[in-house]
């Protein structure tokens, strides 16, 4: 068997040395020589420098310590017990294979943390050619296969947003937007469903805003367990089916509470949550974006057209169930006089005031509206022309005491004038006749002397 140049004889270990050819001591000395400056220079540059047999045993291991290893703990043993999960069946650089420049594989250190390292190995050869062990080195390089990992992620993700924002650009309605947003999303997690829930909190269950996918009846009670305690961070876990559940709550910019429920096979890979605020934010702002077509920007009331349109869909109910309604025409008196003596900042305060007094004299199912300058509107579900007067008669009231400290000295104080119109079932009268009565039953009051409520006649409803 001829030797190659470098490389040293192969022998098992524990067997006798082979018999020293004529100037074999001259020969072996330049090897060991050869050996000792590879290991100093692979020392230098190479976090582990390694050597093994054709059966993958460690016969070099340098430096000593090696990623914590001492290389006596190495030496006969095979390289897989560096490999930090051996049965996973990646690139194992201590098998003798073909020659491998900078390929990654994670080891394991003595404490149980990981090290990712990329390896540089070629196979050593004996006099005939056959692959009789292996040389390389790795280098530690973990910190850039994190941020080659994150930057991988922020493509990625980038890449998934871009796609998002075209769905979105394609599509018209905020409905269908947030379809095209929650599809896309599912397709790069590989989830089989989802939904946007509103968390309402106060003891009561989520509200299924938003879905996509195939539905799961299991998910939403884990959901609703798993939101109930992760203490507004990502959760996971497993419904009584198989399925792999994640939530991820949050509060919008608008300060409402939202979650993103994902659910697919348990086998499959790990969620990656970083788009899912986004989805929630979307929502949020779909949600806002209809809020604010539908209010008042300054009161937060609903505006002329919403309430127009919500009382008129009311009256389908009402007819139904042969149920009356009421409306009220409100005017803030004297406000101009207001404005021009201390300016709109003072003008838009009381409108503020204003609108805070109608909330609280209405209950959760009755509407308020800002019709426009110093007008507001109520309607009430259910109500006759008594039930209305009475709700007058504190809006009356409680409105000037609440305006009081703006009112201009010298001058009429802000009251309210306030027009009152029922609306019975079977008489067909539409939301503009109704408005327009209420209107003028609180001319009336103005040309009475202001600061009191009129109830419409009800042969005017004809």
């Amino acid at each position: 068997m001829t030797d190659q140049p470098g490389v040293l004889p192969y022998r098992e270990p524990g067997a006798p040395p082979p018999p020293e050819p004529a100037g074999g001591a001259a020969l072996r000395d330049a090897l060991l020589d050869s050996r000792q400056r590879w290991r100093d220079l692979v020392t230098l540059a190479a976090d582990i420098a390694f050597e093994t047999d054709a059966s993958g045993r460690l016969l070099f291991v340098a430096p000593d310590p090696a990623l914590g290893w001492p290389s006596a703990t190495l030496l006969g043993q095979t390289g897989e017990l560096l490999l930090a999960d051996p049965e996973v069946g990646g690139f194992n650089p201590f098998r003798p294979e073909a020659a491998a420049r900078r390929r990654r594989a994670w080891l394991r250190r003595p404490d149980g943390s990981t090290v990712c390292a990329a390896f540089s190995v070629v196979p050593l050869l004996d006099g005939e050619g056959r692959v009789v062990g292996a040389r390389g080195v790795g280098q530690d390089v973990t910190e850039q296969d994190v941020r080659e990992a994150e930057a991988a992620a922020l493509l990625r993700r980038g890449e998934l947003m871009d796609h998002i924002l075209w769905r979105m650009r394609k599509e018209v309605l905020a409905p269908r937007m947030m379809h095209a947003v929650l599809e896309s999303l599912g397709q790069a997690t590989s989830s089989e469903g989802l939904a946007v829930l509103d968390r309402l909190g106060n003891g009561c269950e989520p509200v299924i805003l938003h879905a996509y996918g195939r539905p799961a009846p299991s998910v939403l009670p884990v959901a609703v367990t798993l939101l109930a305690c992760c203490a507004g961070d990502p959760a996971t876990g497993a419904a009584y089916d198989g399925k792999l559940v994640m939530v991820c709550p949050t509060e919008t910019r608008f300060g409402e509470e939202a979650a993103l429920v994902l659910w697919r096979p348990a086998e499959s890979r790990a969620w990656d949550t970083a788009v899912v605020r986004v989805v929630l934010e979307h929502e949020a702002i779909q949600r806002e974006m209809a809020r604010q077509a539908r209010t008042d920007p300054l009161t937060g009331l609903l505006n002329r057209r919403a309430f127009m349109e919500e009382m008129t869909r009311r009256f389908d109910r009402l007819e139904r169930e042969e149920l009356p309604g009421a409306l009220l025409f409100v005017d803030l008196d004297n406000f101009k006089a207001l404005n021009d003596a201390r300016g709109h900042e003072a003008g838009d305060e009381a409108l503020r005031i204003a609108a805070q007094v109608l909330r609280g004299c209405i209950r959760p199912t009755d509407l308020a509206a800002r019709l426009g300058g110093d007008e507001f509107a109520l309607w009430l579900d259910g109500a006759e022309e008594f039930g209305a007067a009475e709700r007058a008669e504190q809006i009356r009231v409680m409105g000037p005491a609440a305006l009081a400290h703006l009112s201009v000295p010298g001058a009429a104080p802000l009251t309210m004038s306030i027009g009152v119109a029922a609306r019975w079932p079977g008489r067909g009268e539409d939301a503009e006749t109704l408005l327009q009565r209420a209107d003028a039953a609180m001319y009336a009051v103005k040309r009475t002397g202001r600061g009191h409520w009129h109830v419409a006649r009800p042969e005017a409803a004809r």
